[in-house]
């Protein structure tokens, strides 16, 4: 089992049905948990890579009537590089 995470931004708040049918998700065999954060406008869904792929776990929420706008990635911005401000000296001979 390789268990991975994903996480996906939606439009619209979900309705009742679409809740429901979200919840339902988890029968299905390889999710192994699914959370939405309606404030944030995010579902996180927990699967076994193994099973599943994230195109299929996008492809279940879509089907749930969940107005998804795209994937979020989970890794923070990296800071830019420090660039030398110093111009390079001549080496001393």
């Amino acid at each position: 089992m390789m268990p991975l995470d994903v996480l996906f931004g939606y439009a619209e708040h979900p309705t009742e049905r679409c809740m429901l049918a979200i919840n339902n998700l988890s029968e299905v065999y390889g999710i192994r948990a699914v959370r939405v954060d309606e404030s944030a406008r995010q579902v996180r869904v927990e699967f076994d890579a193994t099973r599943l792929t994230r195109v299929i776990v996008q492809q279940l929420l879509r089907r749930t009537g969940l107005d998804i706008t795209g994937e979020i990635s989970l890794i923070p911005p990296q800071p830019a590089p420090k660039t030398d401000t110093q111009p390079e000296q001549p080496a001393v001979r």
